[in-house]
């Protein structure tokens, strides 16, 4: 097929490796302008931009798609479909009919659960233990569309929003291929989405990531894990901010946010119900470090207390 793929980030970058490796004529590729990045804050090209340099693919990065000029330049293309993944700028209705086929989108969950910005972050955090790739028909709505095809995944109990994001990207790049496959061949049927069991998604905000010791040792353990590689749960230490990246269960008992234990093995915190054996932490300006390493420099000591950032910071 002859195809406009509009994509940013890595998520979507392994898609459009796929479907180019697969034959498919790449017309045209839209990403977003590049976003400061970095301590330097300086401009940075998302995976998406560099992958359409190195394939020598033209590239259009527009700032948005509703003026006139921007969608004659994808009606230029003549393409037969449009591919979506992970754009992060909403399109417009009239290009979402601009090709033959229209638009379609890969998205990182089973559909009609988790809607939205953050899939990935939100079923780590649910708890839930199967999530997947829905390939699914644009429509006005915010992924409502109807599903063309979808593939399962399970979520693994050590399972970051890292590791999930790269697996899901794996099989997002594989069904997407053979859902064009089949499209191409007539053989697929799109099934509209039903309403009951929808969820949406909402975009993480950093205030989310700070840690409660209040709560359960469940609910922090996943919020490690879904916050992971951004933006980082977080607690304070001695006035000043730290990070956990690495936490497992402890079955130890205490007052929420004290150090029960701190050696070789990791850092026990009490917590609401049950405790977190912390095994890789950062402190402010520091790098991310397994416990043992961390103690060897900034001793701590049973009786020492994580506590809340003022709120005001946040």
């Amino acid at each position: 097929m002859r195809l406009i793929f509009a994509g940013t980030p890595e998520f979507a970058a392994r898609a459009l490796a796929a479907l180019h490796g697969a034959g498919h004529e790449i017309a045209l590729v839209l990403a977003q302008p590049d976003r400061p990045a970095g301590r330097g804050l300086k401009l940075a090209p998302g995976a998406v931009k560099a992958l359409a340099r190195e394939r020598g693919l033209e590239l259009f990065q527009a700032a948005g798609l509703k003026d006139a000029e921007a969608q004659q330049r994808l009606r230029a293309t003549r393409a037969d479909l449009m591919v979506v993944a992970a754009y992060g700028l909403i399109l417009p209705e009239p290009v979402l009919a601009i090709t033959r086929l229209g638009a379609i989108n890969i998205h990182a969950s089973l559909l009609p659960r988790w809607r939205g910005a953050a899939p990935i972050q939100r079923a780590i955090l649910a708890g839930d233990i199967t999530t997947g790739i829905s390939i699914m028909q644009m429509d006005r709505g915010l992924d409502t569309g109807p599903i063309l095809a979808t593939a399962s995944l399970a979520i693994e109990a050590n399972d970051t929003s890292a590791s999930l994001h790269a697996r899901l990207a794996e099989l997002g790049a594989r069904l997407v291929v053979d859902t064009l496959a089949r499209l191409e061949l007539g053989r697929l049927h799109a099934e509209p989405q039903a309403d009951a069991g929808a969820i949406y998604a909402a975009k993480i905000a950093k205030a989310e990531a700070e840690i409660d010791w209040r709560e359960p040792a469940l609910v922090i353990e996943r919020k490690v894990r879904a916050f992971d590689p951004l933006p980082g749960a977080y607690t304070m230490l001695r006035g000043a901010g730290l990070k956990i990246w690495r936490a497992r269960l402890s079955p130890a008992e205490g007052a929420p946010g004290m150090i029960l234990e701190a050696g070789p093995k990791g850092i026990v915190v009490a917590c609401g119900a049950g405790s977190l054996r912390v095994l890789e932490l950062q402190r402010a300006g520091g790098k991310r470090m397994p416990a043992a390493q961390f103690l060897a420099g900034f001793p701590l000591a049973a009786g020492e207390r994580l506590e809340s950032f003022p709120k005001s910071t946040i």
